[in-house]
Order: structure tokens, then C-alpha cells, then sequence
């Protein structure tokens, strides 16, 4: 019974590991060749937020922390990437690296302050701290206040390669995204990646262990502010725009929507989530309705339906047919 029982949960992890690769390999055939279909600058919008809410789900997938300021990395990043880039007129790979630096830093303060707390608390702490870095970015005489930070140079990628080309952009774009993915399934596959889960499951069980929670948490903490970052710096310098719409408050509630709608805890959920949040509010944009509301409306419905989100449920209901 035990051998059978084993099997079929083997057959299950399998069939979902192979659920996965092929959705995987899906993807990334249609993002090679999509370019050539589908205008450009758009897709690269998708993959910025398909990066960021990857990066968002590290810490609520995997750490089970609800953060309310995620949007400070992301537009800080975009922010000092795009300052770098107009006015130091730094290299497009320095501008990437000085945002995705700036994120980490306050990444690393944030979380240093707010882990120490659970819950609402934490999530209230990261929002205000995170409305500490809009207000800046309002007041700052560099951030171009209302206007935010415009007609940004994109520079040439290793000096040869014209950015100003919006393919060859869209490309970079597309290989910066790949890295950061890579990177967030090296993390949550590894042994780190599995306290994390320990973690979310029973963090007093894994302090029993002689392990330290927080400081586990501020590893994952930071490297999604880092991640997030260097999402916001590329998508400042693809639109050449860096403004305050990327660091209010509102985007860090557009990343939560994007990781629970494709499903929390799975590294294709967020990919799922953003492609349909950022899909709906480019093709609504020119209706007359009313986007918030319908994208709204459209999250009640998938809550009630994919309770564990798109990608989620299907990944469950797979795992239940091989049961």
C-alpha cells in the first residue's frame, strides 16, 4: 500500500514537472517569435511585470510574507537607472546595475525592519515605508516631480548593440527576464528555497531546528527587492520613462493581484498572473470602461473559481487525477 501510495505521488510530481517544462518551452518559442507579430514595447511591459511579480512571489509564495511596498523597488530601480542613464550618462548596463544596487540597499533596510513582525503588521510596516520612498520621489529635485524623469537614452548594450532598435531591446529585455527567472528557480529548488517553505508552513518548528527564520526571511526579502528592481530599471529604460505611477502604492497592489490570479507558490503562476493583468489593461485601455473595475471584477471571479489561482488549480487538479 505504502509502495503504491509512493508511486503515485512520484507519477504526480512527475506529471506536473512535465506540465511545467512544456508550458516552459511554450513560452519561450512564442516570446522568440513574438516580436514579429505582436508590437514590441508591449511585450516588453509584459516581461518587466512578469519579472517583478516572480520576485514578489519569492517572498509571498515561498516565505508567506505579505509585503504592501514592493513598489518602492520596483520604481526606485526604474528611478536611479534612469538618472544614471540621462544624467551620468552611464553605459545601459551600469544604469541597470545602479537601480537594481538601490532596490537591494533599501531592500535590505526594509526587510531589516520589518521581518521582526508578522502578519498585518508586517504588511503595514513595508507600506509605510515604501510611502517614504514616493514622497521622496515626489519631492526630490531629480525625479522630475509630477513628470518623472523623461526621454531617457536606452545607450547600446555591450557598446555595439543599438538599443534605440526596439527588437533589439525587446531581446535584452527578454534575456534580463530569463536571468531573473533563473535565478528565482535556483533559489526556491535549493535547500534555501526549501526553509523558506518550512518556513511559511511552521516557522516555530524550523527555530526548534537550531535554524534562524528572520534571517532567512531577509534573504529572501532582499533578493526579491533586488530582482524588483532590476525589473523597474529595464522597463525605465525600454519606455524611457521613469515616473511616479511605478512607486505608488497601487502598483505594489497590482503585483498581489498578478501572483494570486496566476497562483501563488508556483514559479509559473506569476508569469500566468501578469500576462492577463498587464493583457486586460492594454486591450481596455481604449474601450471606455471602466479598467479598475472590470479588472476587478475579473480577479472576484477567478478567486471564486481557481481558489489557489490559474496556473495553481490546474496544477492541483493534475496532481489529483495521478492520485
Amino acid at each position: 500500500m505504502n509502495g503504491t501510495t509512493l508511486s503515485a505521488t512520484s507519477a504526480a510530481a512527475n506529471s506536473t514537472r512535465t506540465l511545467g517544462l512544456t508550458l516552459l518551452v511554450a513560452v519561450a518559442a512564442v516570446m522568440l517569435l513574438a516580436p514579429f507579430a505582436v508590437y514590441p514595447l508591449f511585450l516588453i511591459k509584459i516581461l518587466c511585470f512578469v519579472l517583478f511579480a516572480a520576485a514578489f512571489n519569492l517572498v509571498l509564495g515561498y516565505a508567506g510574507l505579505l509585503s504592501f511596498g514592493h513598489a518602492a523597488f520596483f520604481g526606485g530601480g526604474a528611478y536611479i537607472a534612469a538618472h544614471a542613464a540621462k544624467v551620468w550618462n552611464l553605459p545601459f548596463e551600469l544604469a541597470i546595475l545602479s537601480g537594481t544596487a538601490f532596490a537591494t540597499l533599501i531592500g535590505f533596510i526594509f526587510g531589516a525592519i520589518a521581518i521582526r513582525r508578522h502578519g498585518i503588521y508586517f504588511a503595514m510596516i513595508t507600506l509605510a515605508l515604501a510611502q517614504m520612498i514616493y514622497f521622496l520621489a515626489v519631492q526630490m529635485p531629480f525625479t522630475g516631480g509630477e513628470d518623472g524623469i523623461q526621454a531617457v537614452p536606452r545607450g547600446y548594450l555591450l557598446g555595439m548593440i543599438d538599443l534605440r532598435n526596439i527588437t533589439a531591446m525587446y531581446y535584452t529585455v527578454l534575456g534580463g527576464t530569463v536571468i531573473g527567472l533563473i535565478i528565482i528557480w535556483r533559489a526556491v529548488n535549493s535547500p534555501f528555497g526549501h526553509t523558506l517553505s518550512a518556513i511559511r508552513e511552521n516557522e516555530t518548528r524550523v527555530t526548534s531546528l537550531g535554524l534562524k527564520p528572520d534571517r532567512y526571511k531577509l534573504i529572501a526579502f532582499t533578493l526579491s527587492a533586488a530582482l524588483s528592481g532590476f525589473a523597474g530599471s529595464m522597463k525605465a529604460l525600454a519606455f524611457q520613462l521613469a515616473s511616479l505611477v511605478d512607486v505608488t502604492w497601487h502598483m505594489s497592489g497590482e503585483v498581489i493581484l498578478m501572483t494570486l490570479l496566476g497562483g501563488m507558490g508556483t514559479l509559473i503562476g506569476p508569469i500566468v498572473g501578469a500576462t492577463v493583468v498587464v493583457g486586460l489593461e492594454h486591450f481596455l485601455s481604449t474601450s471606455g470602461l471602466p479598467i479598475t473595475f472590470i479588472i476587478g471584477l475579473f480577479f472576484v471571479i477567478c478567486v471564486m473559481m481557481f481558489r489557489r489561482g490559474v496556473f495553481g488549480e490546474l496544477k492541483n487538479l493534475l496532481e489529483r487525477r495521478q492520485r
